[in-house]
């Protein structure tokens, strides 16, 4: 492998698991053991909040439409009228440009009325991240070797643009590169409401990446798309020639043509280019015809971005389904990358004594069978399986003083068994609520699970 692909894939973490799959029982490794536990389905679905998913290409080569869903797109168009609240979902990566040290990728999100009359759009909440700054004000977040669990304090903690999106949309922070929340849009030609470099100029080797993600909502139907063009370090190209691309209906090249589905052998998902039904899943995890969740006595998961082949026994696909997709590209958003999780867990002590109960975010080996355990790694040696922050309510520390709510980052490998992160102990017929919201970072490979783990209790000798 050169220096430059080596430099690539540490500066770049593709979610592998968008790429390319094995069979769905991999070959049982020498490091690897069985954990007995419980796995269910995750309670709840997917909402029905269309997202707009730009992620192919990930890696630009050429300038062009990335994703449109105007009409005038011809064959390729999607058509699909954004209404009220949407999401807009892009991650993408530039290499340079072989012809000048210093090129400059610039990004343009586009949106139009559909039905002739004015619109206003409104940014609800959003954030941006560059892998690497290449000027001072610019918001970043380099893949630093983070150890697997940091506590956020005052300071922002993060690996990876998308671990650092990730975050900013859980604490409701925004990049100030989104310095504009409110567009009055008119009819004919579309408005650029966000123009963002991918600068390479001074890095070695020539690598940059960048995540956006944008909550939105419009007073009519609107149409968006998102493009790429070249220019100069410090300008944009113009709104005209934004224009230009937009109705030349030229799109940029695709990478990674996906397994039709249904197919058998070996699996390649594609990166998605299409829009999606889902944005969010919000639920309670009770127990099977219960209003609480019994403190287990044995390991209890549940799938988080469960997907196709990845269902870990469950059978449960979270993946949401596409709207409309771009030939060439994903049928389905396997990942669910973007998508905000909001899990409740009002968990109750049903026994006669005190019951210790540890949460945790884990990454156990990729499954479909149904089994009554789940495959961890005793080396913590393989890839990154996810790179990015979770936010918990609810849980105490090991001496048992609350800790309020609380995010960390966490950077878990293949098959490992997450940190804890935190726990608590209930008497005899105490409840309590613990809440868990992550938003699925681009930089994490699914699936993970989330763990309810015993916590065995010391005893005191009858006297």
């Amino acid at each position: 492998m050169s220096l430059r692909a080596l430099l690539t894939a540490a500066l770049i973490a593709l979610p592998a698991a968008a790429i390319a799959t094995g069979p769905a029982c991999p070959a049982v490794r020498a490091d690897a053991f069985a954990r007995q536990q419980e796995i269910r389905p995750l309670p709840g679905a997917l909402d029905k909040v269309l997202m707009v998913n730009d992620n192919n290409p990930e890696l630009i080569r050429d300038e062009g439409i990335l994703l449109s869903t105007f009409p005038e797109g011809g064959a390729d168009a999607l058509a699909v009228p954004l209404n009220g609240r949407f999401d807009l979902f892009s991650h993408h990566v530039y290499a340079g440009n072989d012809d000048t040290l210093d090129s400059t990728l610039w990004l343009a999100v586009m949106v139009a009325p559909l039905d002739g009359t004015p619109v206003t759009l409104e940014l609800l909440e959003g954030s941006t991240s560059l892998s690497q700054a290449t000027r001072p004000g610019q918001t970043a977040a380099p893949f630093l070797p983070l150890p697997a669990f940091m506590r956020e304090t005052t300071e922002i903690v993060a690996a990876g643009p998308g671990s650092r999106v990730a975050g900013d949309l859980l604490a409701k922070r925004r990049a100030p590169e989104l310095h504009t929340t409110r567009w009055s849009l008119e009819p004919g030609d579309a408005t650029p409401i966000v123009v963002l470099p991918i600068p390479v100029a001074g890095l070695d080797p020539l690598l940059n990446g960048r995540n956006l993600q944008l909550r939105l909502r419009s007073s009519a139907p609107v149409a968006l798309a998102t493009l790429a063009a070249y220019g100069s370090a410090d300008t944009p190209p113009p709104t005209s020639r934004w224009q230009e691309m937009l109705h030349s209906g030229e799109l940029s090249s695709k990478e990674h043509s996906p397994t039709p589905r249904g197919a058998k052998g070996k699996m390649v998902y594609s990166r998605v280019s299409g829009v999606q039904i889902g944005s969010s899943w919000s639920t309670r995890i009770t127990d099977p015809g219960s209003a609480h969740l019994a403190i287990p006595s044995q390991p209890l998961s549940w799938p988080i971005s469960s997907l196709e082949r990845g269902s870990l026994g469950t059978g449960q696909v979270q993946t949401a389904e596409l709207q409309a997709f771009h030939p060439d590209t994903a049928w389905a958003a396997h990942g669910n990358y973007g998508v905000t999780y909001d899990l409740s867990l009002p968990l109750s002590n049903d026994g006669d004594h005190p019951a210790s109960v540890e949460l945790a975010l884990e990454s156990p080996l990729k499954s479909d069978q149904p089994s009554d355990s789940l495959r961890f790694r005793t080396s913590m040696t393989g890839p990154v399986m996810y790179r990015g922050p979770i936010e918990v309510a609810g849980l105490d520390d090991h001496d048992g003083r609350p800790l309020g709510r609380q995010t960390i980052h966490l950077v878990l490998r293949q098959g490992q068994q997450g940190p804890a992160l935190g726990q608590l102990t209930l008497a005899p017929g105490e409840q309590r609520n613990v809440r868990v919201r992550l938003v699925y970072p681009a930089d994490a490979t699914p699936p993970q699970v989330l763990t309810l783990r015993p916590v065995k209790q010391s005893r005191t000798p009858d006297t």
